[in-house]
């Protein structure tokens, strides 16, 4: 956790920085700091740190979401599009950050060395407003939806223990993807005016090769909607929460067609998803 606190700050601060400067948003208009981590706690932490080394006013709300997994930057969507949809006047800055290595074991578990050679470090941060979208490339969170899988509470878990932060992940984690995830986004889609098939573009949390691969069959997407975040996952690994949101800045740079869906998930065995229009 001294590590955290000491290496966490500067990289939330790092992707607030340029998440800014690209918005065009003068900092001093941030009225909400939305923080989201699960691989440490420090109070007073990098909501303090931001909110100082930023600049932003005093009196910046702040908000974490704290220990949610590889989904906690979709929550962190919800909440901020929550907090511009009920005061159009708000100007909320999202900061996911992770330090995964921190929970490295050095031993011959296989399960263990394999997350070893999955996970990274990173962070990533967006700027968000209310009402209409100000210029055409601007995207959009038009909805949001979570979904626990039915008998899965075990399927994957995130404890701390003497020796870190300890993540289990069974082996029919991808088989209940493959049962439970096309019917739900489907109807859900459906619900929304909207098909699988009409989706532009995809960012799917790459979990591993093999989870995001199952993701993919289960919703009947060609390879090509997997480019991306296979891209991601090979140059950073698996960042948990900012995962996804490199994905998004990815695809909104190559002007990817939209609507988008975001997709990750966590502990539970829980979906998250976040529509983009």
């Amino acid at each position: 956790m001294r590590y955290f606190a000491e290496h966490a700050s500067p990289l939330a601060l790092h992707a607030a920085e340029r998440a800014l400067a690209q918005a065009g948003v003068d900092r001093r208009r941030i009225t909400h700091l939305v923080t989201v981590s699960c691989t440490g706690f420090a109070a007073p932490g990098m909501d303090i740190d931001l909110i100082e080394q930023l600049g932003l006013r005093p009196t910046t709300q702040r908000l974490q979401v704290g220990f949610m997994g590889c989904h906690g930057a979709i929550n962190g969507l919800r909440l901020a599009n929550a907090l511009t949809t009920a005061d159009p006047a708000a100007v909320v800055l999202l900061c996911a950050v992770e330090l995964c290595s921190l929970h490295y074991r050095f031993d011959w578990d296989p399960p263990r060395m394999v997350a070893n050679a999955l996970f990274g470090d990173g962070a990533a941060a967006v700027v968000g407003t209310g009402g209409a979208a100000q210029q055409s490339e601007a995207w959009s969170v038009a909805a949001t939806a979570s979904y626990v899988v039915p008998g899965s509470k075990e399927a994957m878990s995130w404890q701390i223990g003497d020796h870190g932060f300890e993540m289990t992940l069974a082996t029919n984690v991808p088989d209940l993807i493959r049962e439970h995830l096309g019917g739900w986004l489907a109807s859900w889609l459906h619900e929304r005016g909207h098909s699988l098939e009409a989706i532009g573009c995809w960012a799917i949390h790459p979990g591993g090769p093999r989870i995001l691969h199952t993701c993919g069959e289960a919703l009947g997407l060609p390879e090509a909607e997997l480019e991306v975040s296979e891209e991601v996952l090979a140059a950073f690994g698996n960042m948990s929460s900012p995962t996804v949101l490199f994905i998004v800045e990815r695809l909104r740079e190559r002007r990817r067609p939209r609507p988008c869906v975001a997709l990750a998930f966590g502990p539970g065995l829980t979906a998250e998803t976040a529509l983009f229009e």
